[in-house]
């Protein structure tokens, strides 16, 4: 069974978002479920910080030696920081999906954008 933890909001694609120390900025990646079903990662694709994403919206790409998937954004706003380690070597994401392998982080523009995220127990559904 795959990890979800609680402290965090999911979608369901398969993102999750964790508030930061700045309340207005979210860290986004993607779930043990998602890196699961991926296999190796292989490569990722985001992009630059100050690239404005719409809540749903496809931002990037991973790839595996499964399969390619799209990213989507869990909330619109800008982003101000990107995992740039992973770009060079994205294993951390199968490693460590909820601590080194985080992605991106998103300052939000729409706060009420985060009720409509799933609850950790919602995901569970989804997660299986």
């Amino acid at each position: 069974m795959s990890q979800i933890l609680k402290d965090l909001l999911y979608t369901k694609e398969h993102e999750w978002v964790r508030r930061t120390s700045n309340t207005r900025v979210v860290q986004v990646g993607i779930t043990d479920f998602a890196q699961s079903s991926l296999g190796d990662v292989t490569y990722l694709d985001i992009p630059a910080v100050g690239t404005s994403l719409k809540q749903n919206q496809v931002f990037g790409s991973i790839e595996s030696v499964k399969s390619v998937s799209e990213l989507f954004a869990p909330v619109s706003g800008k982003i101000v920081k990107r995992n740039e380690a992973l770009v060079n070597d994205p294993a951390p994401i199968n490693a460590s999906p909820y601590a080194e392998g985080w992605l991106v982080e998103i300052e939000i523009s729409d706060e009420s954008e985060l009720t409509k995220l799933m609850s950790p127990e919602s995901y569970e559904s989804v997660a299986q």
